[in-house]
């Protein structure tokens, strides 16, 4: 059977098509679920300023009971810096962002595979972020699981042009 250029570039056009298709629904599901993660950080109690300001208070307790040769001015000072970095908004935010910014590429179409791969390695840098500052186990979970699916998304970013 002698197959044509026309008919096999036709053939190959629509198996890239198809391909094209399945990438967009698989990366689909995994911002859904890089969103959805995203939202349990937010809602961990752990994150919450009491609840940051409560540990916060205890490990600075724990030091002067340890030692009277601590400026305990200076310790308030240094429990504010902890505890503006300790803060995860920023890193969700930017999450979000990445997010809906992966969704839009994927609507517009075209050559969107770098621009694609630069957003992944986005969304690795807040996740490997949010790892650094979590306080407390549900928010480490979620960093981690984020991780997963991010390498997932970087895995099938890698097969689009």
């Amino acid at each position: 059977m002698r197959v044509t250029y026309p008919r096999a570039l036709k053939v190959v056009r629509m198996d890239s098509f198809c391909e094209g298709e399945t990438l967009a629904q698989v990366l689909t599901l995994r911002l859904a679920e890089i969103a959805a993660l995203a939202a349990r950080a937010e809602a961990a109690p752990g994150r919450r300023p009491e609840a940051i300001k409560a540990r916060i208070a205890d490990q600075v307790a724990t030091l002067l009971d340890a030692s009277s040769r601590f400026d305990p001015d200076r310790l308030h000072q240094e429990a504010i810096l902890i505890a503006s970095k300790a803060d995860i908004r920023e890193e969700l935010d930017r999450l979000t962002s990445h997010v809906a910014q992966i969704n839009h590429l994927m609507r517009q179409g075209g050559s969107i595979g770098r621009r694609l791969d630069f957003l992944a390695q986005e969304l690795n840098r807040e996740a490997n972020t949010l790892a650094s500052k979590a306080a407390g186990l549900k928010i480490a979970d979620c960093a981690l699981e984020l991780k997963l699916l991010i390498e997932q998304i970087r895995e099938q970013v890698q097969n689009i042009e």
